[in-house]
């Protein structure tokens, strides 16, 4: 693609001569205040510069931007253009199915269809469809594939299709990695080489932990899939420059701690601070000695602590991992002399005088991190390990009732001891005589217990209760990509092995590295034996148990925990533990380092010391402790040198794009435009665009309208939009019955969002929501008004009863709303549903921006006030004016909301609109993004 030509009105047009090759690039140093610049925003301006047309992106947004107040809050808008474009298949796979829909949409309306068609890199990688299926076995891997491909065989086909459907997208075949781990290590540039020029790379994509790839200094984050297609098709992200949090890091990690503890400190700080809709930026002399893996662990986890991005400048780190990850020579000279050239490159000995400034400053010295663990629900919510056992024991409440009683229990229990998965798997009844474990566990610690005897035929018997760790996954391109927390965790496994320990039989263990350079340096190092030993075979390459493909417990344990209410546990090398997203048999989840995961695995429940408690005793007969089994630092590092080679990363992305005998053999349609099957259970045509005239209808105030769910505080995009196991009892699970599908062939829903019909009964579907118009109700219910009595409904039913009489919906929430991943389909679902406006006491920056891409308007309560100050308990109805202001070209600060309760009484207040730039009031207009990009191309 020929680069667009700027204005250049600062001149900064030059020649950047690299060995043999010249580029053009546009020079930061001719805007006045570039040198005080953070780094991510000096990324910003080089873009700017280089996209000036005059229009959407002129001289007084680079002037603004060279211009920028640290202590300022946002205002000025600016347009930026991301170097291209990350998905996942999750995502992806809508992506493709709207931009397919696109191409007919732009015909019917008398356009060119071949206008839809990535104008930069697009790159998809199939990381999130493989689920645990087979764990613990040798075959392990091979099975999980092959049952994936049988599930998802209409999907990748479809992808396929994709692939050679539309220029500048490229797919990365079932297999191979995830999403993240595959971007740093082979397909971020750091610095892009294309159509002459050299600039900085940068990307949005369609997982929210897109920002990992902000270790390796390339500035992106996520975004919503309708968000991304614009981007693909050459629309600019629409944003205020931000401001930007300095995080100072000093000293160095202590022994026994991991980047895992690390960012898990980092996440509990920045949450507490407030980073949302803000940049974090990593300065000082400490990040020189920080890893590149360790970078890269950091800035995955930006969403955790809420900010946009979280970017480590380039450095020498940064060219040592480009050169080991076996990037060209020529590419790695390019990245050097570009950073050099513009003052993007960070060297210890920097000049305190030309120290960015920053809006806000925090500051770790990582020599007081301590081991951690977050859970049993949030990932900010950080836990000591020290304190992990009582703060279990605190937490464990909120899932159990305290009223319980188990007086027909026979087990062998100590008094002194409340939960019976802390000891051997050996447990025996005893004789007739009822022992009331509750009541005497109460007594001593006032903790709730319930042990049940579990008979497997594989794994034999043992006793469950209360805090049983259940799912011990490493997983999660947090941690795999990271070669110290997955070193550390196989040099643990050698050393509990050595001292004859055993995992649990109750727990599901499952490896899934995020790349097969992982695979590699396990076999190098010769340590997968140990891994094998303990239950950690390779079940597959992608995100697995973090994205909810926990895959089943045996039939045994899941009938024993939901049989008797067992609040089980999982611990996970992850970055979300929301409620509802890892297993619906498990209740509290529990993030953690790799070694750590194993560690729980030996103990077998969260009701553990790992200090003053053994993990079991070795051959002589004495007890192993953790500290005992924990590999050292200089034994990790000399691990990672001696196992860990450039060619392991050339041999394993040679042939990335390729795919094996599975892939290529799957038939693949053909043709600009794709054959919808309308049969298909996966991939179906959306009705986005049914109807839809050349020019935008007015937008209309709201009245009459209905709540359709009321929420608490930190409601995530899970719970709107849920990942994982699709029940058969729900109205999705209804919807594929109906459509001849098995049981056993559901999937998931994350492997399903390329087919609206079950999506759309998936909103707002997860087992662990709680809508407050019902009363002590988990799940997807509501109460619907249209029926006498307004008796309790799933919320989809109300929904198409209230569509039925032209009753429109409003949403009511707390704080954080839709917090969590970058899921478009919480926003798709969420209007597909009749769904107008949202009003909550505050937005993640995510969804707020999704919200509006699909027509819906996101409202705040003003300062201070929340649906329970207004007395609003959802039973109400709504009316909503002002909005029609948009019409006039202005986006009003706020609108009249009233409430009407049933007696006749109203509530009314002045609701913030969180329409924050003239770009997001101009996709509102449209009624959404994608009918705002479609219309500019049939009117160009």
């Amino acid at each position: 693609m020929t680069a667009p030509a700027s204005k250049d009105s600062f001149g900064a047009k030059d020649t950047l001569k690299v060995g043999e090759n010249s580029y053009e690039i546009f020079r930061l140093d001719k805007v006045e205040g570039s040198q005080r610049l953070p780094y991510s925003l000096k990324i910003l301006l080089e873009n700017l510069l280089r996209t000036e047309d005059g229009a959407n992106i002129t001289a007084e947004h680079i002037r603004a931007l060279g211009g920028w107040d640290p202590e300022a809050d946002p205002s000025v808008e600016i347009q930026f253009t991301p170097a291209r474009v990350i998905m996942q298949d999750f995502t992806g796979v809508p992506c493709v199915v709207d931009l397919a829909t696109m191409r007919e949409a732009v015909t019917d309306l008398g356009g060119n269809p071949d206008k839809v068609n990535p104008l930069a890199p697009a790159e998809l990688v199939i990381d999130h469809s493989v689920i645990i299926d087979v764990f613990g076995r040798a075959d392990a891997f091979e099975r999980n594939v092959e049952i994936e491909y049988g599930r998802n065989r209409e999907r990748y086909q479809f992808l396929r299709w994709g692939q050679g459907a539309f220029d500048e997208f490229k797919v990365v075949p079932p297999g191979t990695g995830i999403v993240h781990q595959v971007n740093i290590e082979h397909l971020a540039r750091t610095v892009m080489s294309r159509g002459g020029q050299a600039y900085p790379d940068s990307c949005v994509g369609t997982d929210s932990h897109t920002t990992m790839v902000n270790g390796l200094g390339v500035l992106g984050w996520g975004v919503g899939g309708i968000e991304a297609e614009a981007a693909m098709l050459g629309q600019p992200v629409s944003m205020l420059i931000p401001r930007v949090v300095g995080f100072k890091l000093t000293g160095e990690i202590p022994t026994g701690v991991t980047a895992t503890d690390v960012v898990l400190t980092i996440t509990e700080m920045l949450r507490k601070h407030g980073v949302v809709s803000k940049f974090v930026e990593f300065y000082g002399d400490g990040v020189a000695s920080v890893p590149l893996a360790n970078r890269a662990t950091i800035g995955n986890m930006s969403p955790e602590f809420g900010s946009t991005a979280a970017i480590f400048p380039i450095d020498e780190e940064t060219v040592r991992y480009l050169k080991l990850t076996g990037r060209s020579p020529e590419q790695v000279a390019l990245v050097e002399t570009y950073a050099k050239e513009q003052g993007l490159w960070h060297s210890a000995d920097q000049d305190a005088a030309h120290e960015p400034q920053y809006s806000e400053y925090i500051e770790l010295d990582l020599s007081t991190v301590v081991p951690s663990i977050a859970g049993p629900k949030r990932p900010q919510d950080r836990i000591e390990l020290s304190d992990a056992k009582s703060s279990f024991r605190k937490s464990v409440h909120d899932y159990v009732d305290d009223d319980q009683r188990t007086p027909h229990t026979k087990v062998d229990e100590a008094v002194e001891e409340s939960f019976p998965a802390s000891d051997p798997a050996s447990l025996s009844f005893k004789d007739e005589d009822a022992v009331d474990l509750q009541s005497a566990a109460n007594g001593a610690s006032g903790r709730p217990t319930n042990p049940i005897r579990v008979t497997t035929g594989d794994r034999g018997s043992f006793v469950l209760d209360h805090g049983a760790v259940v799912i011990a996954s490493i997983t999660s391109c947090t941690n795999t990509s990271n070669p110290s927390v997955m070193l550390g965790a196989a040099l643990l496994a050698r050393n509990a092995v050595d001292k004859g320990l055993t995992v649990k039989p109750w727990v599901k263990t499952s490896m899934a590295p995020g790349s097969q350079v992982v695979t590699d340096y396990y076999d190098k190092a010769g340590l997968w034996p140990y891994l094998e030993k303990l239950g950690y075979h390779l079940v597959g390459y992608g995100c697995t148990t973090c994205i909810g493909n926990s895959g089943p417990l045996s039939d045994e344990i899941s009938a024993a925990i939901q049989e008797n209410d067992l609040t089980a546990v999982s611990v996970l090398s992850g970055n979300r533990n929301f409620e509802g997203r890892i297993n619906p048999d498990v209740k509290m989840n529990y993030l953690a380092s790799p070694p750590l995961v194993i560690a729980y695995a030996l103990a077998g429940t969260m009701d553990f010391d790992f200090e003053h408690q053994p993990l079991g005793q070795d051959t002589d007969g004495n007890d192993v402790f953790l500290s005992d089994i924990w590999p050292t630092p200089q034994e990790i590092q000399q691990t990672i040198d001696s196992s860990i080679t450039q060619e392991m990363f050339t041999k394993d992305y040679a042939d990335v794009f390729d795919g094996g005998e599975r892939w290529k053999a799957l038939p693949t349609p053909e043709g600009k435009t794709f054959e919808w099957d309308t049969e298909s259970t996966y991939v179906r045509k959306p009705p986005y665009f049914e109807g839809m005239t050349a020019e935008p209808a007015p937008v209309q105030d709201i009245s009459g309208a209905r709540v359709l769910a009321k929420l608490g505080d930190s409601v995530t995009t899970d719970h709107i939009s849920p990942a994982g196991a699709i029940k058969a009892d729900t109205p999705a699970g209804k919807y594929l019955t109906e459509h001849g599908i098995e049981r056993k062939d559901f999937n998931s829903y994350g492997s399903r969002r390329g087919n609206h019909e079950v999506m759309i009964r998936g909103t707002f579907a997860n087992i662990r929501l709680r809508n407050q118009l019902l009363d002590d109700v988990q799940g997807g219910y509501t109460r619907d008004f249209t029926q006498d009595g307004a008796p309790q409904s799933f919320i989809y039913d109300a929904a198409q009863n209230y569509a039925a009489q032209g009753t429109p919906l409003v949403v009511l929430g707390g704080k954080e709303y839709g917090s969590g991943s970058s899921r478009d389909w919480a926003a798709k679902g969420t209007s597909l549903l009749g769904v107008r406006a949202v009003i909550t006491e505050s937005f993640e920056r995510i969804h707020r921006s999704n919200l509006i891409g699909m027509g819906v308007i996101p409202l705040q309560f003003p300062q201070g006030e929340s649906a329970a100050s207004l007395k609003l308990d959802g039973t109400e109805t709504f009316d909503i004016s002002g909005i029609t202001k948009l019409n006039d070209g202005e986006t009003p600060r706020t609108v009249h909301v009233t409430a009407t309760k049933e007696d006749g009484t109203k509530v009314e207040f002045e609701a913030d609109v969180r329409i924050d730039t003239p770009g997001e009031a101009d996709y509102y207009r449209n009624g959404g993004i994608l009918q705002y990009v479609l219309r500019k191309m049939t009117n160009a």
